[in-house]
């Protein structure tokens, strides 16, 4: 798979990663998190914002691996 295959393939991935993440993050707020303190929810929040960089990451790194030669 040439570079231009996967950079094409990996906008539609990085869109449903990020649809994905915040889905999840705001279903774990909804069930486990809702109606605790403040603080606890900032933190929460702080910390799901941050650490939806791994799995884009992984996505770029893969778009952005060279062509095999």
């Amino acid at each position: 798979m040439t570079q231009r295959t996967r950079k094409l393939l990996g906008i539609p991935l990085m869109l449903l990663i990020i649809i994905c993440w915040s889905l999840g993050a705001s279903m774990i707020y909804e069930v486990l998190i809702d109606g605790l303190p403040n603080w606890v929810i900032v933190i929460y929040f702080a910390i799901a914002g941050t650490f939806w960089f791994f799995p884009a990451a992984a996505a770029i790194w893969w778009m952005s691996r060279p062509d095999p030669e």
